[in-house]
């Protein structure tokens, strides 16, 4: 029997990877995102059948007429992933930069709770499925002129963790992907070297294979494996030291 399986921001960068990846596998997709065009346009180079469904997560109404949609048609499906995500400069000093913070938060975190929370009931009643939420290995510590960024990926990693323990026992599994630099737009405005960075169809192919064992926590490529470890226990004077000349993300939201 085949995968059905959910994507939020399926329409470019690492989602519209899933997606290939997925129906390459001969898997059943749900396909979400702001860009009506671009979802068509991906599912109309797919193999199998797929639903389109336009949706914003930061609307949770819209959200979950989309989970809905997704149910009535292919029934519960048997792995979400709330891929969708926003990433941008921020400075705390900037008045401007708290409608970017709170758009950011609001997209990274609670779109991520607003993606799962129509799937946990039917899941549960089925005691079967896989949750899964895509963070950062930029969670792990603050990078500078990335405030917005680092906090919700930091946030989400835990809200996972909430929500791993609280499934526990349901037959639902909670995963957290948590990539390093992918080639994505996301990062294509980044004027800085980014270590151990890999395409995102490279990135797709990882994550699903990791997700196959349905882990707590990946991360993905196996460098930034190693390095996220160090970097969670580096005393702060010596991390400050080096964070401090890191490259900065550009100050402009981008579209889902």
């Amino acid at each position: 029997m085949s995968l059905k399986v959910v994507i939020t921001g399926a329409s470019s960068g690492i989602g519209a990877a899933l997606a290939r990846a997925y129906a390459t596998r001969g898997a059943t997709l749900g396909l979400v995102g702001r860009r009506a065009d671009a979802l068509e346009a991906l599912r109309s180079e797919l193999p199998g059948e797929h639903l389109v469904m336009v949706a914003d997560v930061a609307d949770a109404e819209a959200l979950s007429g989309a989970a809905r949609d997704f149910m009535n048609r292919f029934g519960v499906p048997d792995v979400v992933i709330a891929n969708a995500g926003v990433s941008a400069g921020t400075l705390s000093e900037e008045r401007g930069d708290l409608a970017v913070f709170s758009r950011i938060l609001q997209t990274n975190l609670l779109g991520m709770v607003a993606t799962f929370q129509p799937f946990i009931v039917p899941m549960r009643r089925a005691r079967h499925g896989h949750l899964v939420g895509i963070s950062s290995v930029a969670g792990v510590r603050g990078l500078p002129g990335a405030g917005a960024y680092s906090a919700s990926k930091a946030a989400v990693s835990r809200y996972l963790e909430s929500l791993r323990v609280e499934m526990r026992g349901t037959g639902v599994a909670v995963s957290e992907i948590r990539p390093g630099y992918i080639r994505t737009p996301m990062t294509d405005v980044n004027g800085y070297r980014m270590p151990f960075i890999i395409d995102a169809d490279d990135a797709a192919e990882r994550f699903i294979r990791a997700l196959e064992r349905a882990p707590a926590r990946a991360t993905i490529p196996w460098q930034m494996a190693c390095v996220a470890p160090l970097l969670a226990v580096l005393p702060a004077w010596l991390y400050d030291r080096l964070a401090a000349r890191a490259g900065r993300k550009p100050r402009n939201l981008p579209r889902l």
